[in-house]
């Protein structure tokens, strides 16, 4: 562990991944041990491959043997240091949980290649590759609409995923109506949404 059992988290405030990090270190106690380290993996200078070699965030230092990433690794680290009931510990509630999260981390990943298929020159940016992306986002959704009517009130790092995604493609796509069609992801993210953690970490660029 860093000095005085402080974790290092380096992170950017746009980043979903760091969001989920954050927001499950909220719900189970842990922010305060938490130092953040802003680091922009886009910057040709950064010396972030030196913690992460993939060159992403969030990258969790515990101290200078062992730096942890990415979120999936690092959420289920802090919820096993303090016994924290978002991931259930066996059986079919366990799969479910990190199903979901898998899910959701999908949403993430196919957002962020549209966003940055996006951000080409017009004339090199791939009409159907952005399609692609699209068609994986409607999909997932809808998975996460038939599962949605199970949940509990019981927050799990599924729900928290499932959050992030829905408030990564408010942020970023907010011309898109990704509620049209699904009530229940609709209505259960109006209250998620209003959580302490989900509030303290709404993104935001950087100024």
């Amino acid at each position: 562990m860093t000095k005085e059992g402080i974790m290092k988290l380096r992170y950017s405030p746009t980043s979903p991944y760091v969001r989920k990090v954050m927001i499950t270190a909220i719900e189970t106690g842990q922010e305060s041990t938490i130092e953040l380290i802003h680091t922009s993996q886009w910057d040709p200078g950064t010396d972030l491959p030196k913690d992460n070699p993939l060159g992403k965030v969030p990258a969790l230092i515990l101290d200078e043997r062992l730096v942890l990433f990415d979120s999936p690794v690092i959420c289920e680290y802090l919820c096993s240091r303090v016994g924290a009931s978002l991931i259930p510990e066996e059986g079919f509630d366990r799969w479910r949980v990190l199903r979901m999260q898998a899910l959701c981390d999908g949403i993430l990943d196919a957002a962020v290649l549209r966003l940055l298929e996006g951000k080409r020159p017009a004339e090199m940016q791939k009409a159907d590759w952005i399609e692609r992306q699209k068609g994986v986002i409607k999909r997932a959704l809808d998975s996460v609409e038939a599962s949605a009517s199970n949940w509990t009130d019981e927050v799990t790092l599924g729900q928290i995923t499932a959050g992030v995604a829905l408030g990564y493609l408010d942020f970023r796509f907010a011309d898109d109506d990704w509620r049209a069609g699904r009530p229940t992801i609709t209505a259960w993210y109006e209250t998620f949404s209003q959580r302490p953690s989900m509030k303290a970490t709404v993104p935001h660029e950087p100024t």
